[in-house]
């Protein structure tokens, strides 16, 4: 048994504590704290959701909801995340500001995390950094590889806005949809992911962004 999907989490939570210790400033535990238990309710709320989308009953199959190699909806991860950080603060925006280049630093995290689940590779690539699996003599895009930068990018394009009310929240969420769109060409499962969701979140958090720029600049 490999508890991969647990060892890839774990290292979606140091790059978040790192994100976190970097750039959240005062009352950063709590902060922290907060956006763990986020970020677990997220993973189980996309895990069961993708579960359920495959046919498998999560009650009688528990052992997948950790033993696994992939299978998490992110828009459910999402959705459930964002709901259980509203229950333990009480506010969304202004935390989700202050956690934007952490959250993205977590995403690239969790991305990497397919070096211990043994799924970083996508379609086939003659690219000098294209690899193959054991066994297999047709090298591929490290795909998720390619995810953890562009998240990693974002982290630090995110850091160095500005704080004003959903400025890094609506940029965040932006970069995060443009990756994971910008990568899908380049998976296996081209067609199936929820490309739509990605573009209407590109969408929603650029707008988001730009309404607070608006707002900046006009002093509201």
């Amino acid at each position: 048994m490999e508890f991969t999907l647990l060892w890839a989490a774990l290292t979606g939570v140091a790059g978040l504590w790192l994100g976190v210790r970097f750039w959240a400033g005062d009352d950063s535990d709590s902060l922290f704290d907060n956006l763990l238990l986020a970020a677990g309710v997220g993973l189980l709320g996309g895990r069961v959701t993708a579960m359920t989308a495959q046919g498998l009953n999560p009650v009688t199959n528990i052992g997948d909801l950790i033993i696994v190699r992939g299978g998490v909806s992110t828009v459910a991860a999402t959705v459930f995340a964002i709901g259980a950080l509203y229950l333990s603060t009480g506010r969304v925006i202004s935390v989700l500001d202050r956690a934007a280049p952490a959250a993205l630093l977590g995403l690239a995290g969790w991305h990497l995390g397919c070096l211990w689940r043994g799924a970083c590779l996508g379609t086939a690539s003659n690219l000098p950094w294209a690899w193959s699996e054991a066994g297999s003599g047709i090298t591929r895009h490290p795909v998720e590889i390619y995810a953890a930068i562009g998240m990693a990018f974002g982290a630090l394009l995110v850091s160095r806005l500005s704080r004003h009310p959903g400025m890094r929240s609506g940029t965040a969420l932006g970069v995060a949809a443009a990756v994971r769109l910008g990568t899908e060409p380049f998976r296996l499962s081209i067609g199936g992911g929820p490309v739509a969701w990605y573009a209407v979140g590109v969408v929603l958090g650029l707008a988001v962004a730009a309404i607070s720029a608006a707002r900046h600049r006009s002093g509201t």
